[in-house]
Parts: structure tokens; sequence; C-alpha cells
């Protein structure tokens, strides 16, 4: 990735750039911040609840959790994990912004028609709204959409701090970073602008909501790429990675996390999202069925780069190793 984004950077003019997150800033400060947050929610609250308060015993107890948690290998995991995450999804951002620079072939005529098809001659977006209304729907779909920003940079956190087997935050990180590789790589692949953006109209009865902001932000940095002095644009349809990432956050809970709520959760959030991708034109049904694709794909792999066994129909793993210990979880 680092290799692709320099050589078009080179090729378009362009320097590569550190792209302002929207939470806790730039990527390399925030995730360094997330981490250090995580080093802290990890010892301090546990101390104080296991301790009742009692402040004498709380150093004794960040140093039993330090002693059995933060081992080498975890500490490998976290800071190896954290600079591969930040390079692929630095190029990312890059590679998604020079892409109007690189080509001006657009493929959303086909696509729409497509989706014509598969709607026997309705505009998806016209059924949905039909469906499900503009109005109070609107603001329900923006809110779980416009959350897959945050959370992006919190699950690889979340995953390398507190993976009950380190084989699972190597599992997340890499199948993280093979989804955001194949999704750049769909990018170049197919370029499209989005229904929300080419077909506009559809969308005109929908009440304003963040991610009418959000839309009108992306279309406007685009314009500054093209015809000013923008640094970024981050408009791209083809695949969704909306659909991509948070089918592989569900998947990775369905096969590691016993939790049957947290299931539950992220599978609704999955369901919430794809519907939002099409609600509000960020993506036609090609987009997102490529975006399933793409987590199935980096799913599997990062499983068996990471040590996963996969039992018989796909329905069930379990690790074959902790990193230190061969096997785990008898």
């Amino acid at each position: 990735m680092a290799v692709w984004a320099g050589i078009t950077a080179i090729y378009v003019g362009r320097p590569l750039i550190d792209p302002d997150g929207s939470f806790l800033g730039p990527a390399m400060v925030r995730l360094p911040i997330l981490c250090f947050g995580a080093l802290f929610l990890d010892l301090v609250p546990r101390a104080v609840w296991i301790s009742r308060g009692r402040v004498k015993q709380m150093p004794e107890l960040v140093q039993d959790r330090w002693r059995s948690h933060w081992s080498r290998e975890r500490i490998l995991l976290v800071i190896l994990g954290i600079v591969c995450f930040y390079v692929i999804y630095v190029c990312y951002r890059n590679l998604k912004s020079f892409l109007p620079l690189v080509s001006d072939r657009m493929y959303d005529r086909e696509l729409h028609a497509f989706d014509r098809i598969l709607f026997f001659g309705h505009n998806p977006a016209t059924v949905i709204h039909e469906v499900l209304g503009t109005t109070v729907v609107a603001h329900v779909l923006s809110t779980f959409y416009l959350l897959f920003i945050p959370m992006v940079a919190i699950m690889v956190t979340v995953w390398l701090v507190w993976s009950r087997n380190l084989s699972y935050g190597w599992w997340f990180v890499t199948a993280q970073g093979i989804a955001w590789t194949l999704g750049t790589v769909s990018y170049y692949a197919l370029p499209t602008l989005g229904p929300g953006l080419e077909y506009y109209w559809l969308y005109g009865n929908l009440s304003h909501t963040g991610t009418t902001d959000l839309m009108n932000s992306l279309l406007n940095a685009r314009q500054g790429v093209l015809w000013g002095d923008g640094q970024a644009q981050t408009v791209a349809g083809f695949a969704s990675l909306h659909t991509g990432i948070s089918l592989l956050w569900a998947l990775m809970v369905q096969f590691t996390v016993r939790s049957r709520w947290i299931r539950i959760v992220f599978w609704v959030n999955f369901g919430l999202t794809v519907t939002a991708t099409l609600y509000f034109g960020w993506h036609y049904v090609a987009d997102d069925v490529a975006g399933v694709m793409i987590a199935f794909i980096a799913f599997y792999l990062g499983g068996i780069a990471s040590g996963q066994k996969f039992d018989r129909h796909g329905l069930a793993s379990h690790p074959t190793t902790t990193t230190s210990k061969v096997p785990v979880d008898h």
C-alpha cells in the first residue's frame, strides 16, 4: 500500500498527506491516544473496582494486571498492529483522494441500471423511502452510519488491547488491513460517484441529517481537489467499505466474543449500515455486494494467517495458538 501510494503521488504530482480525522485529530495522534487510554482504562478502573476504593491495594492490583496481561507479546501486538493499520489506512485515504486525478471514467450509469433491474424497473432509493419513510428513520440511520467513523479506530484498539487470545488480535488487525486494501483496489477497478451524488434528485425528500452535511462536505472537498487547492477528497462508491468493515466486525464478534447480546448488537449494526448505504444514496446494490465479498475474503485470509482453524462448514473456529503456547482453549 505504501509503495502504491508513493508511486501514485508522484504520478499525479500531489504530496502524501496525513488526513485529518474527525475523532481525536489525525490518525497518527488518534491511535496512540486510544491505546494509551485503553491501557489506563484496563489498569486503573479495574484496580478501583476490585479494591473497592481502597487506595493502598491499587498499586499491587495494577502491577498484577500488568504482569498477567501486558506481556511482551501483547505489547508487540499493540505496537505493530497500530503501526501497520496506520500505514494502510493513511495510504487508503491518499489513494482514494488521488482517484479522480488518475481516471475520469465513471460507471454510475451501469450500476444504476443494474439497480433498476434488481428492483424491477424502480429506483432502490424510491422503494426504500416509501417503505421506511423520510423523517424519523432518516435520523436513526444517519446516527448509525456516522458512528462508523470513530468506531474504525476504537475497534482496532479494543481488539489489540483486550482480545482474550492474542491470535484474535492478530486476526482482527490483519483482516482489517486486507479489507481496506481490497477496498482501495475496488475503487480503482470500478470508479463511481455513488447515486447520492450522480442522481441527487432521488434523495431530495429526505429530512436534513448529519449525513446530509457529510455528503455536502465530501462533494465540496472533491470539487476542491479537481478545480481548486483542496488536499483530499473521499468520494468513491464501489465497493462499500461501510458494508465490508461493519460485516467484518460482526464476523469477528460472532467467532471470538462469547456474549450473545454483543453479537446481536453488531449484526443489527451491520443490517442498519447496509440499509443506510442505499437509503441515503451512498452506494449502489452492487457496491454492498462487493463489500460483503471483501469482508468474507479478509476475514478468512486473516484467520488463516493468524493461526485460526475453521471447523466444518466454517460455522465456528478455534485458535491453534496464543503465540507462545500451543495448543490453547482445549
